[in-house]
Parts: C-alpha cells; sequence; structure tokens
C-alpha cells in the first residue's frame, strides 16, 4: 500500500511560483504513474499532470501547460509539482496521485487512480 503525503501549499501573490512535494512511503515510486490534480471550491477535481513510470513525456492539462512542470526523484521518493506565473484561477486544493497501471487508460480521469493523498491549499491572491 502507498502512502502519500503533500506538503508546499500556502498563500502567493499572482505571478508568484511554489513547489509542491508528495512524499510517499510504502512501495517505492519507481514504478508507479504519478499524477497532481486540483479541486477548486464548488468545483469538481480535475486532472493537472502526469509523469508516467516509464520516463516517457509527461502531460498537462491545457491551463496550465508552459508554467508547471511535475518532476520525481526516485531516491527521495518524492514527486514535485513546479507552479511558476501562478493565477488567481490556480487556487484549489491539490492532491497527489499515484498508480502502477494506468496504460491506455484515461489517467485524466480521478476515478481510474488507486492511491492519494490528504492535499495540500494552494491560494493564489490578485
Amino acid at each position: 500500500q502507498v502512502q502519500l503525503v503533500e506538503s508546499g501549499g500556502g498563500l502567493v501573490q499572482a505571478g508568484g511560483s511554489l513547489r509542491l512535494s508528495c512524499a510517499a512511503s510504502g512501495r517505492t515510486l519507481s514504478s508507479y504513474y504519478m499524477g497532481w490534480f486540483r479541486q477548486a471550491p464548488g468545483k469538481e477535481r480535475e486532472f493537472v499532470a502526469v509523469m508516467p513510470w516509464s520516463g516517457s513525456r509527461n502531460y498537462y492539462a491545457d491551463s496550465v501547460k508552459g508554467r508547471f512542470t511535475i518532476s520525481r526523484d526516485n531516491a527521495k521518493n518524492t514527486v514535485y509539482l513546479q507552479m511558476n506565473s501562478l493565477k488567481p484561477e490556480d487556487t484549489a486544493v491539490y492532491y497527489c496521485a499515484a498508480d502502477q497501471n494506468l496504460y491506455g487508460r484515461r489517467w485524466d480521469l480521478e476515478d481510474v487512480w488507486d492511491h492519494w493523498g490528504q492535499g495540500t491549499q494552494v491560494t493564489v491572491s490578485s
């Protein structure tokens, strides 16, 4: 079983940056697909980014493409989400997700992911 703990959220002004971390325990992440989702107040949880375990290309939601970067440090068993040029509409609770096998599946759908963290709040002020 994989346990995921996010950190790094906070309050930042528009145009600023934050780096979220997702530390895993229980299993090594090197063989897992890793993803980030977010949920704004009154809205459904939405896909942000995914990193396949194989090292192939990462994928991003159009709304964050060019501003956010997902990466992993297998030695630290940690996944990161670097968020630059933040906008007020990026305000949400950000969740880390993990799954061993998403090949051929819709990784942008939250229901297909097996493991979730508790979330970390990101607030971007205008």
